[in-house]
């Protein structure tokens, strides 16, 4: 019996299919439909036979405009493409293929894509760590800010004091001398 040749999709093709939509990680049907080898009609055939297993969150269509800023973004035509915006999947709706397309390669793949969404996920973890480093650093540098600006507020006042004491030295005294009072009597 023959073996069959792992599929192997690199993971720079996955993340490059991968969008932030309405704060959402989501793919197109037609970027799945491709990955999976099967036609974009026929994957929304096989989700709409079993659109129990994907609410709103786990798979939605795009509006219009939605999809026309999409391929502004990526760089597609619509020329020649689809008539109507396409469903999108999030990461759950993603696995929730792997549950109504039977094939092998669909199989396969959804295990390659489950990966990257965790990378994904590791990754902004790592981020949200660095930012939280950052933002301490930041309050650490503006408290230091105001010390600095309260060791110049009190270095102007020690100076302000020594120039009113050096003027109040080089002042001369007013009054009458003592010596004055006697010649004048």
């Amino acid at each position: 019996m023959k073996e069959k040749p792992e599929i192997k999709i690199w993971e720079d093709l996955i993340l490059s299919k991968i969008y932030r939509i309405r704060e959402e990680k989501v793919m197109l049907d037609s970027d799945l439909a491709e990955l999976y080898g099967v036609t974009t009609g026929n994957l929304n055939k096989a989700v709409k036979r079993n659109l129990i297993r994907f609410p709103a969150d786990f798979m939605f269509q795009l509006t219009t405009k939605e999809f026309d800023y999409l391929l502004f973004q990526i760089g597609r035509t619509s020329w020649g493409g689809r008539r109507t915006p396409p469903f999108v999947f999030s990461e759950q709706g993603v696995a929730m293929l792997s549950g109504i397309l039977h094939s092998d390669r669909a199989i396969k793949v959804n295990i390659q894509i489950m990966r990257v969404f965790t990378k994904i996920k590791a990754m902004l973890e790592d981020h949200k760590e660095i930012l939280k480093k950052l933002e301490m650093i930041e309050k650490k540098d503006v408290e230091q800010d105001d010390k600095i600006m309260l060791i110049f507020k009190y270095i102007k006042q020690l100076e302000t004091t020594r120039e009113e004491a050096v003027k109040y030295k080089e002042h001369k005294p007013m009054g009458y001398k003592q010596g004055d009072r006697k010649a004048q009597g």
